[in-house]
């Protein structure tokens, strides 16, 4: 029996929305063959029978030249699917039928969803979809995605259409043997044809509301912008507080019962701390970076779904398409100053796998909220008041100048420049959000990241903890101190010692963990592991650590040790976050191992000229 289904649009028409809603958490998660786009494959189940979806990448027609629109066009052509479920934005249908006009001339099984009724009925607009179903011969729902109420309707549909298929009636009349423009005439006159007397609209006008004159000015509207994504990470954060605090409590709550448990069996210290310490960690990490991607799903779905990320794509493409991005990545641009997980998870809007990855990279670049809790501490023990407030600035200015150099070297093979266009878009008109399809959405963004997380994040912190352990707890009895101590002489040139080297690569598992580690290296006592791995709830003495650090380290190797921190790489939940949402290992470790030796180069160019000066 015919079961496999395929859902064709252009990017933004709610193909993701249907896909999610129809398979829920059954879906499969990989890249295509050959390259690295994601490909979205599931299955539900209807009347006993099991049904298999893949989401086509987004595409605009079936003769493009980006990888997506090639994996898109091969995969309808190839026949793999039995039938086609073309969805267009029924808001804006005349923009909208481009794909169908392309497929029209395949002569495959199909059948049209129009997505967004709830939005064309708010524009006022009355669309006959029974006589556009009479004109393509191919049935014809009208639907909103974002309420669950007609997918009963979709699955009996598709379900009929799967027995006894119906293929398009016309097609636009075209010959191959003309020019791309003439081609392209054409089937815009046969979309014209097939809308004529569809489409009936109360109000053939619209007129720019006194928000959106703000919003779209050319100052005030990226003022505006500013502000809403600052409120959004407020919100944001709200939201996950409540989970990050259950998840708080885990390694606290566990850590003794564990190692008591575990001490009274005489099992051996290092598995006593994996179990009592590592893993109740390992859990707490998965459980904030959940968190994080729910709190910003939430708010990046509510601020999609009324129209107001496509304001600020446009008040943003023309600076940021410099950097071969669109204007969607100043959100998760600006959400990288909260934190860089809820930034790479709010790429998700980007229109392509490139762009995504690139913003993903340029993201990476932003200091986050963890980091900004470890540069006026150390700043203020060595530059004062008037010389943190520099340290800030300068950190600042060469995030930007970290942006571009990232776009030059990876925006020529995620973001070619002959492939590149200028935006062109029509601003959505504003519309009620639909609660329950966020929230849904939201849940299993977050649900599907903790469970992928696990598998990462136990295995980076088992690394960093063999090379943490030492059985007396003392920090020169650790692999990680033997091994600092034995390349300093190398660490030095880059301007670090081996206590500032140390703390620099736990900055890579976490950027809250610095302070503690600095303070087990440079104050004693402390358990570096402890330090590493409890470094929310402990409290380092910033007194004491001050006294020793500035009678240890110069000025200069201070210097250099904030700028290696704050541009290493983010953390190792950045790194898992990164990993599950560009499904790239390559890609990810490429841009991980840039910014360790971007780190390392950088903090040796600092140290060297601070040395001049200071």
């Amino acid at each position: 029996m015919n079961t496999r289904i395929a859902l064709l649009g252009q990017p933004n028409s709610g193909k993701s929305t249907v896909y999610n809603a129809l398979t829920g958490s059954r879906q499969h998660v990989g890249n295509w063959p050959g390259k690295t786009v994601e490909k979205n494959d599931g299955y539900y189940t209807y009347k006993g029978t099991r049904y298999t979806v893949t989401d086509l990448p987004g595409s605009y027609g079936l003769s493009g030249n980006s990888d997506e629109e090639i994996i898109t066009a091969d995969f309808i052509k190839s026949g793999q699917a039995d039938l086609v479920c073309i969805l267009v934005d029924a808001s804006q249908l005349e923009r909208s039928m481009y794909m169908v006009a392309e497929y029209a001339a395949l002569d495959k099984p199909a059948m049209l969803l129009l997505n967004m009724m709830d939005v064309a009925k708010s524009q006022k607009k009355e669309i006959d979809h029974k006589l556009l179903e009479k004109r393509l011969g191919i049935p014809v729902l009208p639907f909103t995605a974002a309420e669950s109420k007609g997918y009963e309707e979709l699955k009996s549909l598709l379900a009929a259409e799967l027995e006894n298929p119906h293929m398009l009636l016309s097609h636009p009349e075209t010959d191959q043997t003309t020019s791309v423009l003439e081609q392209s005439k054409a089937k815009y006159r046969w979309i014209s044809e097939m809308l004529d007397g569809v489409t009936h609209t109360a109000t053939p006008e619209y007129k720019l509301s006194k928000f959106d004159r703000v919003a779209t000015s050319p100052i005030r509207g990226k003022l505006l912008c500013f502000g809403v994504v600052l409120l959004a990470f407020l919100v944001a954060m709200i939201v996950m507080s409540p989970f990050m605090a259950i998840g708080q409590m885990i390694p606290a709550v566990l850590n003794a019962p564990i190692a008591n448990l575990l001490n009274g069996w005489h099992v051996h210290p290092w598995l006593v701390s994996v179990f009592s310490m590592m893993l109740p960690n390992v859990l707490y990490f998965c459980i904030s970076m959940a968190s994080f991607v729910f709190g910003v799903n939430l708010v990046f779905g509510f601020l999609e779904e009324i129209g107001f990320l496509a304001r600020a794509a446009y008040q943003f493409d023309g600076v940021l398409s410099k950097l071969g991005l669109q204007g969607k990545a100043i959100c998760p641009m600006l959400m990288g100053f909260g934190c860089t997980i809820g930034g790479t998870c709010g790429t998700r809007v980007m229109d392509n796998w490139g762009q995504r990855m690139l913003a993903m990279a340029v993201v990476w670049a932003v200091p986050c909220g963890a980091i900004w809790g470890v540069i006026p501490v150390v700043a203020s023990m060595f530059f004062g008041p008037g010389g943190t407030l520099l340290v800030c600035v300068l950190i600042l200015c060469y995030m930007l100048l970290m942006m571009v150099i990232v776009s030059k070297v990876f925006g020529r093979k995620l973001s070619p420049a002959e492939s590149r266009s200028g935006m062109i878009m029509e601003l959505p008109p504003y519309h009620k959000a639909h609660w329950k399809h966020i929230l849904k959405e939201a849940f299993l963004k977050a649900w599907d990241i903790f469970k992928r997380a696990l598998g990462t994040v136990t295995l980076v912190s088992l690394v960093f903890y063999i090379f943490s352990f030492s059985t007396s707890g003392n920090i020169q009895s650790s692999l990680l101190y033997r091994v600092g101590t034995a390349i300093e002489p190398v660490t030095r040139f880059f301007g670090l010692g081996w206590q500032t080297f140390m703390a620099f690569l736990s900055s890579a598992f976490a950027k809250e963990a610095v302070l503690g580690v600095l303070n087990a290296a440079f104050v004693g006592g402390s358990n570096l592991l402890e330090a590493t791995f409890f470094a929310k709830s402990a409290t380092p003495d910033n007194a004491a650590l001050a006294a020793s650090m500035v009678q240890t380290i110069s000025k200069p190797e201070a210097l250099a040790f904030l700028f290696a921190c704050t541009f290493n790489v983010p953390c190792v939940m950045a790194l898992s976050t990164t990993y599950r949402e560009s499904h790239s290992l390559k890609w990810t470790a490429r841009v991980a191992l840039f910014y360790i030796g971007g780190a390392l180069l950088l903090s040796c160019i600092v140290y060297h000229i601070a040395a001049l000066f200071l």
